[in-house]
């Protein structure tokens, strides 16, 4: 039986062509339910406060830290959005005296444009909200390396080699985006040899650091949550960490605080993720197969699927 066709980009696959009672299952879970998806390699987190939720989000950053030795690096793979909890990092670091000499970053993802790495001195940029957000507010004295901070270039090959290194990643954070994606695994275009099915999962896992075509719903989500509401001012394409990279993370902590997905859609991958049903029209479901992998939830971002007029 064909698959449905997207009802929000009929030319694209994406979590509206999965099946309906799957996709109503998901929209009924309750907090409770949730937990009660946790299984062996993966955990469902909730935090009752945003103060609570940065904190510990932040604080992942120094437990990978802390962890690097000359004969040990490590490091830890973030995101940018959320971006709330990388001052505290700064902070942190300066609080404890946390000497970073040893420890590692890398970058997810960064826009695409004209061929290129979007310029640092882009507004959009992420290793600009990077630097700005947290490492330039390190103290000089406890910084880090600049050759152990990784961001991906449009010439990727440097980028992946930083994660052939021997440099362990601790853990990969991320949040998930309206497609259902970390980083800018996006869902692909409905053509060519997914014209009538998407990727599988075994193909989409081979992915590594790339270009991508954008969606256009992370195109919309992007505009909204970082350019007034202005899409034509988004990039259509973006440099991604891959899957292949992802599996080298020894845990990927994804952060729901309500602000990026919905209600409905921090529902569904918690319960694709539970029941191992693995879609790559759901990027996000493919971590389903990773050994170590945490859902982290802001309760008060969580909300609810019941249908209300505003």
């Amino acid at each position: 039986m064909a698959r449905k066709l997207s009802l929000l980009a009929p030319d694209w696959w994406d979590f509206t062509t999965l099946d309906d009672e799957l996709l109503n299952d998901a929209a009924r879970l309750t907090p409770d339910d949730m937990i009660n998806l946790s299984r062996k390699g993966f955990k469902v987190i909730f935090y009752n406060t945003m103060e609570d939720f940065y904190l510990a989000e932040a604080l992942e950053y120094i437990s990978a830290w802390k962890q690097a030795t000359s004969n040990n690096p490590s490091g830890i793979c973030g995101p940018i959005g959320p971006t709330e909890h990388l001052p505290l990092v700064a902070r942190l670091v300066n609080e404890l005296k946390l000497d970073l000499s040893n420890a590692h970053f890398w970058g997810m993802d960064e826009w695409y444009v004209n061929g290129k790495e979007i310029s640092i001195t882009h507004p959009l940029s992420f290793e600009r909200a990077d630097r700005e957000l947290c490492f330039d507010r390190i103290d000089k004295k406890l910084r880090m390396p600049e050759e152990n901070m990784h961001f991906p270039k449009a010439e990727t090959g440097k980028y992946i080699r930083s994660w052939e290194s021997g440099v362990r990643c601790v853990v990969m954070q991320g949040g998930q985006g309206e497609t259902k994606h970390w980083a800018f695994n996006d869902p692909v275009k409905r053509e060519g040899k997914y014209k009538d099915n998407p990727p599988t999962p075994e193909d989409y896992r081979k992915l590594t650091t790339r270009v991508v075509d954008l969606h256009p719903i992370t195109c919309m989500q992007n505009a909204r949550t970082s350019g007034g509401g202005v899409v034509t001012g988004i990039p259509v394409q973006a440099l991604t960490v891959g899957p292949v990279q992802t599996w080298k993370a020894e845990k990927v902590s994804i952060w729901h605080a309500g602000t990026h997905d919905n209600s409905f859609g921090q529902r569904l991958t918690a319960f694709m993720l539970g029941k191992k049903i693995v879609d790559s029209s759901v990027p996000m479901s493919l971590l389903a197969d990773h050994p170590n992998v945490e859902f982290n939830y802001y309760r008060g971002g969580l909300g609810t699927c019941e249908p209300e007029m505003h």
